[in-house]
């Protein structure tokens, strides 16, 4: 027996729509006047060289512990003291939003979008890490029929009912949703909830998105 015919591509927002902060450390360094390769913290390209994302990926702490513990050491880089992570990712990338979008991701929620496929987002600190100004300039988010952020919610995936907020703003049973997330415990957290997922790979997002859309029937070209 299968379930309802998937209608929705609910996305995670840092690391799924946005290049990660370990992906984009040439263009922080260059906005923060800092000597290329000062950030060598490279979290899941290269693991065994970031102890504290080993220490997150083991859960002894949680996603928002690892990036205050960034932002704060970043901060110092400057001779500043940042305690949000916002701070940092506005420095880091704030003056063009765009250019850390995924592009994989513009032309997958094109693709979808245009294909009838309803878009949203559920995220644990959307505006907490970027800030609402930086959401405001990204008119890609413009597709998405509703956000979930637990920056106001205070519901952190994977708790279920993060999911269940989600299914009841799109008004449609988390069967019919694709989740899509970096972390494979918010994916593991999806699947419980009863969700169709697919753990996003960072270093293959291209082949990520085409898992995603495949659902929906669709070709990412």
């Amino acid at each position: 027996m299968s379930g309802p015919k998937p209608q929705a591509l609910v996305l995670d927002f840092g690391g799924v729509v946005t290049r990660t902060l370990f992906e984009t450390h040439a263009l922080t360094e260059q906005a923060l006047g800092l000597k290329p390769g000062t950030l060598d913290w490279r979290g899941p390209f290269d693991p065994a060289s970031d102890a504290l994302w080993r220490s997150m990926q083991a859960d002894e702490i949680s996603e928002r512990d690892y990036w205050k513990t960034r932002t704060r050491e970043v901060g110092r880089l400057v001779g500043e003291n940042w305690q949000d992570m916002s701070t940092f990712v506005q420095r880091a990338r704030g003056a063009d939003p765009q250019a850390v979008v995924r592009p994989d991701a513009e032309q997958a929620i094109r693709l979808a979008h245009e294909a009838g496929v309803r878009l949203a987002i559920l995220s644990n600190e959307l505006d907490l890490f970027y800030g609402k100004s930086f959401r405001e300039r990204l008119p890609l988010l413009a597709l998405f029929e509703t956000i979930v952020d637990a920056t106001y919610t205070k519901v952190l995936k994977p708790d279920r009912r993060a999911y269940e907020m989600v299914g009841e703003a799109l008004k449609l049973p988390l069967e019919a949703c694709v989740f899509v997330d970096d972390q494979k415990r918010n994916v593991d957290g999806a699947a419980a909830a009863g969700m169709l997922t697919v753990h996003f790979d960072v270093g293959q997002p291209a082949q990520s998105y085409a898992e995603a859309l495949g659902h929906f029937g669709l070709t990412l070209s």
